[in-house]
Formats: structure tokens, sequence, C-alpha cells
């Protein structure tokens, strides 16, 4: 996310009364992410939703590349609409060839497809930032708090790895969970399912002191 962007979330949870329960997903699960390495006092607990953040992929992802490279190919072709000022056709060509698939934009609901149109220039903007897709693991390892890590049992297989990546850098200390059933965008396609998890894993971690050592749980439908 781009410096002013992480500024003004820094200055919002200053302002708001730290420490703060902080959830987010995408390119928020990066911001989020990163708060958490550079200022880990801000945060109560984390939980992060499949973070785009390729370039912390190792070399046990290489077999990922030739997918990587297409979907760094298909983000090109959502950049170049949003650049040419068609916010409309970028915010589909990220529905459909980046986070669903074809024909997920017309299976969502035209408010929805209004609020993505309406965030496309936002997207242009995290792309500004040329650390986009990096995070300090080593910096990220020092985060003390409750961490919930998730991934869709639907989404691209690079997720896994990349959530791999961050676990291993809090030493087993987060909490990660598939998600079955959902993909990138679990807060639009089972928003209420995905809050009740949310809400479950931030009760959990209030007052219960060291966080517990990493399982891997496999939510199931319900």
């Amino acid at each position: 996310m781009a410096a002013g962007a992480r500024t003004r979330t820094t200055s919002l949870i200053e302002l708001l009364g730290a420490p703060a329960h902080v959830a987010a997903s995408s390119f928020g699960a990066s911001a989020a992410l990163g708060l958490a390495a550079r200022r880990p006092e801000l945060l109560r607990s984390l939980a992060a939703h499949e973070p785009p953040l390729m370039g912390i992929v190792g070399d046990g992802g290489q077999e990922l590349r030739p997918a990587l490279q297409a979907m760094e190919a298909a983000l090109d072709g959502v950049l170049a609409a949003l650049r040419a000022g068609d916010d409309r056709a970028g915010a589909q060509r990220f529905v459909d060839d980046v986070v669903i698939g074809p024909g997920g934009w017309e299976q969502l609901p035209e408010r929805y497809r209004a609020t993505l149109v309406a965030n496309a220039p936002t997207f242009l903007d995290e792309h500004g930032d040329p650390d986009w897709a990096r995070l300090d693991l080593a910096r990220l390892a020092a985060f003390p708090g409750p961490a919930l890590l998730t991934v869709g049992s639907e989404s691209p297989p690079w997720f896994p790895v990349i959530v791999g990546e961050l676990a291993s850098a809090l030493d087993g200390r987060a909490r990660m969970r598939t998600l079955a059933g959902d993909g990138h965008l679990p807060h639009l396609t089972h928003p209420e399912r995905y809050a009740e998890d949310l809400t479950a894993f931030i009760r959990s971690s209030c007052g219960t002191g060291p966080p517990r050592r990493a399982r891997h749980d496999r939510r199931g439908t319900s």
C-alpha cells in the first residue's frame, strides 16, 4: 500500500485508541501485516486473508512461477484499463481475470460492482508503491500478538504458499485456517459466515495471554 495510505491507517488507529483488533483482506491484509511489522504495539490482534505478497514467495514456490506470471499479466491488463480512465472495465477485469474468474463480475450484485468501480482508483494508487508485493519478514517475526491467517479453498494456488511463508516468519504463533467453499472475497461471497469467523477469533484473543502455537484448521461450510 502507498506510503500515504499507511500513514493514514496508523493515524486512524492512534486517534481511535490503540491497541486495536485489525482484520483485513487482499491488499488491506498486506497493509495490516506491514503495520504489524513496523508498529506491533498498535495491534491487539491481526487477522489477514490472502495478502498478495508475491515478493515473499521463496524457492519453494518455483512451480508457481508460470501461474504468478499469468496473474501479473492479468494485473497489467487491469492497470492499463484504469490508467486509460475506464474504471468499470478495470474493476470488471480485476474480478473476472484475477480474483474470481470468468463470469464472476456478472455474479456480483450491482451494489458490489458499484463499490468496486468507485474504489478502482485506489487499486491504481496501491500499485504505485514499488514494494507493494514485499514484506519485511524479519520485522514481522517480532509481532507478539494473536494472528489469524486464512486462505480460501477455491483461491489460486499461490495464496497458501504466501500464507505459509508468513506463518513460518511468525514461528508457529499464528493460527492458520482454510475457509472451505470460499475464495479471495469471502466478505462478498459469504459475508455473515466470514464475520462470524472474525468475531470468534477476536473474542478468543481477548485476555487469553500468550498466543497459542499454530494449528491449521479447515473450516467446513455451513
